[in-house]
């Protein structure tokens, strides 16, 4: 596949190809992540500014990572310590960012859109979304793809429950759109107060009762509650939520046996999934973590090798 697309906004935007073209690339680079000596020359001289307006671990982390073993020069900001605490602009700072000629910047904001915009302006550098507030998060779906595709070998005709917070989780909706472009049917359960009135539009099935949705389900996919996204809280309290809503031991009896547990993290244990189950034979959790950085790797190759084809 020839990949030329300058950002990486959205699965939203990504052909069936271009994902399948992606996890290829990544595979490739999930062996360099096996070696003794874990880098490549690939993207040396290239200057990969990681923009981070909202706290992260395994994305910023596995980001850095990925432009770090790929030999590019890798810096970190963060809002807290930058002139955005002084009333500096979300798109000034880019602006000033963008005049040290990065080649790419990796972007994580509270707002839905902010990558976008970012995008717009930046003419000569490549934009990463990595997750802007409850729209979008191009990359955790791509590297849930790889883990699914490493276990099952195809995704046609898999069946995918999502359980938790869908209204405000960019997860779910990033992977509704790569599961299904990938050939999966897609069902999202959760209680009505955190379900989207209008969800049903992206061709999904809904469920407000945990076990029938995850009934005859090949991959079931656990979500945090987004309570820094909540003002006002959709519940009566945690306990009953994880009542009705946490996988737990009981509640795992009618899985199919070869069934997969995901959760984009951070985890929440005891909430919305048991300890036992987290860390149990259904669990790829931690392969999620570890083929994150092999999927940001190809995405820092493929947007630096399309630059370079159109210079």
């Amino acid at each position: 596949m020839k990949f030329t697309r300058k950002n990486i906004l959205g699965i939203a935007d990504l052909s069936r190809e271009e994902i399948e073209g992606i996890l290829e690339t990544a595979l490739m680079f999930s062996e360099v992540n096996t070696r003794a000596i874990k880098k490549v020359p690939t993207l040396r001289g290239r200057t990969v500014i990681n923009v981070f307006f909202e706290n992260s671990t395994r994305t910023r982390t596995s980001f850095e990572l990925a432009g770090k073993r790929l030999s590019a020069d890798v810096v970190n900001f963060t809002s807290s310590s930058s002139a955005l605490s002084k009333g500096e602009s979300l798109l000034d700072t880019a602006k000033n960012l963008a005049a040290m000629q990065p080649d790419i910047l990796v972007c994580r904001h509270s707002c839905a859109g902010a990558s976008h915009i970012l995008a717009r302006y930046l003419q000569s550098t490549s934009v990463i979304n990595a997750g802007d507030g409850s729209h979008e998060h191009p990359s955790q779906a791509l590297l849930d793809m790889m883990t699914v595709l490493k276990v099952r070998k195809k995704v046609d005709g898999l069946r995918v429950a999502i359980v938790g917070d869908i209204s405000h989780s960019r997860v779910a909706r990033s992977n509704i759109y790569c599961f299904q472009k990938m050939g999966a049917s897609v069902s999202v359960v959760g209680p009505a107060s955190m379900m989207p009135s209008a969800i049903k539009d992206l061709g999904v099935d809904v469920h407000y009762n945990l076990k029938q949705g995850i009934e005859g389900a090949d991959i079931i996919m656990m979500l945090r509650i987004q309570m820094e996204r909540i003002k006002q809280s959709p519940f009566p309290s945690l306990r009953e939520y994880s009542r009705y809503f946490g996988l737990n031991l009981e509640t795992i009896k009618t899985l199919k046996k070869d069934a997969l547990i995901m959760h984009p993290g951070p985890v929440n244990r005891g909430v919305e999934i048991d300890p036992g189950i987290a860390d149990g034979p259904y669990s790829v959790i931690l392969d999620q973590v570890t083929n994150g950085v092999a999927v940001r790797m190809a995405l820092l190759y493929l947007l630096s090798n399309a630059q370079s084809m159109n210079l």
